[in-house]
């Protein structure tokens, strides 16, 4: 068996556990945070930061994460650098991407790539645009309402239906978004032809050579000036720019999907999650579900059984 082994500090954790909801195991080993099971590894998060990733697809789910810091019993391998992010980035003209619904039970994953030129950048921070886990959905759908008619960018949306359908093929979760990154930078680059940024900033997900595997059979594939980093939209302001946009094509298509069912449709994947789609349901059947939900998650099965009591 495969082991790898990271160590991540407690807002990595957070994000960690964020990413594995659906996946998360109810035993935990003492010190452990949690316990989330793929179809090839398992990982574990103990309270002193450290990760263990087991299992045939060990380090390839690590690498997701970051540098691998050990491997038990074996040497640590030698890695060349990452790209080293520039020292004035926050002040450069910069494309930044980002991806909102992928932990979402109901509604589709959005991606925006949006490009912000620095000489626009006091405009949006008057608009206050910042990181958009600290704002309300109200002030995020206020703010993104403006930018859409300020920046260059470009929204995909991955319904639910073709995420199902992605996902019954085989397909990661991570190679979805890494597609869909990919496609909407492009896209962007296209509509600023011929100005060029001075960089592209993505909302790291996965490890800059796993991107590049998941986007390997594209005919066009972006990667002059990219840069990676996790909490992105705090190093540069069009990443935070691209969240806003993204959550509020999330938010838009949730209220569509409400309609739909009859009923407001919560966010995220918790126990209200469940009891709606339990209700769902019963209204519509069994067979609705994958129009609303990311069918692959474990709210399902809990759903199922609800519904048949």
């Amino acid at each position: 068996m495969s082991n790898t082994v990271l160590k991540m500090n407690s807002g990595q954790l957070e994000s960690m556990r964020e990413h594995y909801r659906s996946k998360l195991t109810e035993k935990v080993p003492q010190g452990g945070l949690f316990v989330a099971k793929t179809g090839s590894c398992t990982i574990t998060a103990y309270r002193s930061g450290k990760v263990l990733f087991q299992g045939q697809g060990a380090e390839a789910e690590a690498a997701k994460w970051g540098t691998v810091n050990l491997k038990p019993s074996s040497p640590i391998p030698s890695r060349k650098p990452a790209s080293t992010l520039p020292s004035d980035i926050a002040r450069r003209s910069f494309i930044g991407s980002d991806e909102v619904g992928t932990g979402d039970y109901f509604g589709p994953m959005t991606v925006v790539a949006a490009y912000v030129d620095k000489q626009q950048i006091p405009l949006l921070q008057e608009l206050g645009v910042r990181d958009s886990k600290s704002l309300t959905d109200d002030k995020i759908t206020e703010i993104a309402k403006q930018l859409i008619t300020i920046l260059p960018y470009s929204l995909l949306i991955l319904h639910n239906d073709k995420y199902n359908e992605w996902q019954q093929k085989g397909m990661s979760q991570g190679k979805m978004k890494a597609l869909l990154h990919n496609q909407a930078i492009g896209n962007v680059l296209k509509k600023m032809e011929p100005i060029k940024p001075e960089g592209i900033l993505i909302d790291q997900f996965a490890e800059r050579t796993v991107y590049y595997e998941h986007i390997a059979s594209q005919k066009e594939i972006v990667k002059e000036n990219v840069y990676f980093s996790t909490k992105g939209e705090s190093i540069h302001i069009a990443v935070a720019a691209a969240s806003m946009i993204a959550r509020y094509a999330f938010l838009k298509a949730m209220d569509k999907l409400s309609e739909q069912a009859g009923f407001t449709l919560p966010k995220g994947a918790g126990a209200p999650v469940d009891i709606a789609a339990a209700r769902l349901i019963k209204q519509q059947g069994e067979q609705a579900l994958p129009s609303f939900t990311k069918f692959h998650f474990a709210n399902t099965q809990k759903a199922m059984k609800m519904a048949k009591k």
